[in-house]
Parts: C-alpha cells; sequence; structure tokens
C-alpha cells in the first residue's frame, strides 16, 4: 500500500510539475489538492496515509504557513515532514516558514529533483 506525499498548489502547472517528480518514489503515491482546506481533508480521511506534505506560500483562500499552523498544531503532525516552495520575493518568508514548521523551503524557481532528495532523506 503506497504512501501519500500530498501537494497542496493552487497553481495545476506547479502541481503536475511537483507530482512527476515525487510519484516514482517508491512506495508513494504524490497527490494534490489545491488549497488549505482540502488539504485538511485529505489528512483527516487519510491522516495514517499521508506521509508528507508539500506546500505552496500563496493560495486563494488561506497560505501555507496557515497550513502548517494547523499541522503543527495537532500531537499527529508534529514529525510530519513539511516542505513549503514559493515565488514570494519577501527575503524574511524561507525564515517565517522555518519558524513556523516548514522542514525545508524552496524558492520558485526551485528543482523539483531538489524537492524529492529533500524528501527521500526525510523519509527514509
Amino acid at each position: 500500500m503506497s504512501r501519500i506525499i500530498l501537494i497542496v498548489e493552487d497553481s495545476e502547472a506547479c502541481a503536475e510539475t511537483l507530482q512527476i517528480a515525487l510519484e516514482s518514489m517508491h512506495g508513494m503515491e504524490a497527490r494534490s489538492v489545491s488549497g488549505v482546506q482540502a488539504a485538511l481533508a485529505v489528512m483527516a480521511d487519510h491522516n495514517n496515509d499521508v506521509a508528507a506534505v508539500v506546500t505552496d506560500f500563496h493560495m486563494q483562500k488561506q497560505d501555507g504557513l496557515e497550513l502548517i499552523g494547523q499541522l503543527r498544531h495537532d500531537p499527529r503532525y508534529l514529525d510530519l515532514p513539511v516542505l513549503m516552495v514559493s515565488g514570494d520575493s519577501d527575503p524574511r518568508l524561507p525564515q517565517r516558514a522555518l519558524d513556523n514548521g516548514a522542514n525545508a523551503f524552496f524558492a520558485k524557481p526551485y528543482s523539483p529533483a531538489a524537492v524529492r532528495r529533500t524528501l527521500e532523506k526525510m523519509l527514509c
């Protein structure tokens, strides 16, 4: 049975790029949703199957920091690997993401292969 890497990204092109990079990880299934509420719904349905989350910062209704905050306030997800990606130019954002509980931050344009390597290290 495959575990899920949840991609939370409202840009379809960015989500597809990540999905292609992550779907061939052994024992993993990359699944994408377009917002925080959809991500939380997947987590509620599959909390034991979600191995990691890769979230964008900017999304339509809520941002990735809000998602990370909600995950980190739930004891079930304290150790869940969470990576953030963003095209935001604020030089403080990477540190804000890490301070809020992200395990890694990737600025757009990022290497999907680097995201994959980071996840592989975290999940092994």
